[in-house]
């Protein structure tokens, strides 16, 4: 079985887009959505329905649980808390009902999903560096897993970051982000994984970044939060 694992669209539909046409190339059986559809994008409804068309597990990230509930949005920064407000005033109703029913975590075929960490998921904790994926590993009992949050790739195995995964050992795997990569990289980044072959590839792709800014600036979204898609930060 080939999945194809996104995370934090962030309501980038240009990104979602592209990302989509790589996947219906790439004979994907299913596709996981790992959170963070919306947010400092200015498609969110859009991003939804596509969403909610094509994937088959779909999470709660910490930005639908911020539009859900206001006070969770204390620890953001001061654009993305503006952008939450923006957002939840745009977001269908439909949508916002859509997100209650999300789960935080969910397992298939000997594979975690989740959004942030696999230790106390709504904790929304990051991973970044060896240290908290060693901490983490503890948290889940599958061969692997698979989380986003930080927009920026990795594989981390129980002895540190590495490049490949392999059938002898655990791995916890950031697949990136599709619509704000953080790793100065502005090229989309979502992951594919093949369980009869046990093989994962991380996808890059160069999308319509312009398009993306120029409709942020035409909102009263934050600018910031434009300029940054073509820094890659």
């Amino acid at each position: 079985m080939r999945f194809a694992i996104i995370s934090d669209i962030h309501s980038n539909l240009e990104a979602l887009t592209k990302a989509f046409e790589i996947i219906d190339q790439r004979s994907v059986d299913e596709i996981v959505c790992l959170g963070d559809v919306i947010g400092y994008g200015a498609n969110p409804n859009e991003c939804v329905e596509l969403i909610r068309q094509r994937c088959g597990i779909v999470l709660r990230g910490n930005h639908e649980h911020a539009v859900l509930n206001a006070a969770e949005t204390e620890h953001f920064s001061e654009n993305a808390r503006s952008a939450i407000v923006w957002t939840r005033k745009h977001l269908a109703e439909e949508h916002l009902a859509y997100f209650q029913t999300l789960p935080l975590s969910q397992s298939k075929n000997n594979l975690r999903f989740v959004h942030a960490s696999p230790c106390n998921p709504d904790d929304w904790e990051y991973i970044f560096d060896e240290d908290a994926a060693a901490s983490s590993f503890p948290c889940f009992s599958e061969a692997l897993g698979f989380i986003g949050h930080t927009h920026i790739p990795a594989i981390f195995s129980t002895e540190g970051e590495v490049f490949s995964i392999s059938r002898s050992e655990r791995f916890l795997i950031n697949v990136g982000s599709v619509g704000q990569p953080r790793d100065r990289n502005i090229h989309l980044s979502f992951g594919l994984f093949d369980t009869d072959l046990w093989t994962y590839e991380n996808i890059r792709s160069a999308y319509d970044v312009e398009t993306t800014v120029w409709k942020i600036l035409n909102t009263s979204l934050p600018s910031k939060l434009g300029h940054r898609l073509l820094m890659g930060v």
